[in-house]
């Protein structure tokens, strides 16, 4: 075994030319009222190695250019499609109109776990709310469905761009391995 030099790993990738053009998978991001330019940025960047179709940024979420979500997000806010909406259940609405089911990462009476997702759950908006309120009560009430991750410690949440790292590739996995199977 030995680590793989950045070049190996580069040719691996989308290129930069063909961004624009390349079939990404069904998942979008729906950010509601993040208010860490830190956690803007990595989730750009989570985003981006996700290769997920699109990137909601709503109500007071910094969104580009700003130097602290750059610092994170690594460029991936030029390789990662996004737009911003005032209110998030224009970016819900916008979601819907593209075909996605509305997945709250959120503990609701009716959660499930995050693994839980099945293929037919596709194309899927996964919201991840703020870092303190979480999800609001109204995008909570639009939802299709509710994740959670379960916890077993102490504390009762993780911080916001952590929580959607893990809730991400997990429907990365659950999607791509639906693609493998023989029909």
């Amino acid at each position: 075994m030995r680590k793989l030099r950045t070049e190996e790993i580069t040719a691996q990738r989308v290129a930069r030319e063909a961004i624009s053009t390349a079939e990404r998978l069904p998942i979008i991001g729906l950010l509601d009222n993040i208010r860490s330019l830190y956690n803007v940025g990595s989730i750009f960047r989570t985003s981006d190695g996700a290769f997920i179709r699109h990137l909601y940024l709503t109500g007071y979420t910094p969104k580009p250019p700003r130097q602290e979500i750059e610092k994170t997000a690594l460029g991936a806010t030029e390789s990662v499609p996004w737009s911003h909406f005032t209110n998030p259940l224009d970016a819900v609405r916008a979601a819907r109109e593209a075909g996605a089911r509305i997945c709250a990462l959120e503990q609701t009476t009716h959660s499930i776990p995050y693994y839980c997702i099945t293929p037919s759950d596709f194309p899927i908006c996964l919201v991840v709310g703020n870092e303190l309120a979480g999800i609001s009560p109204a995008v909570v009430a639009a939802a299709d469905i509710a994740l959670d991750i379960p916890m077993f410690g102490t504390k009762h949440s993780l911080n916001a761009a952590v929580a959607y790292g893990i809730a991400i590739f997990e429907l990365v996995r659950i999607w791509r391995e639906s693609q493998a199977a023989p029909r």
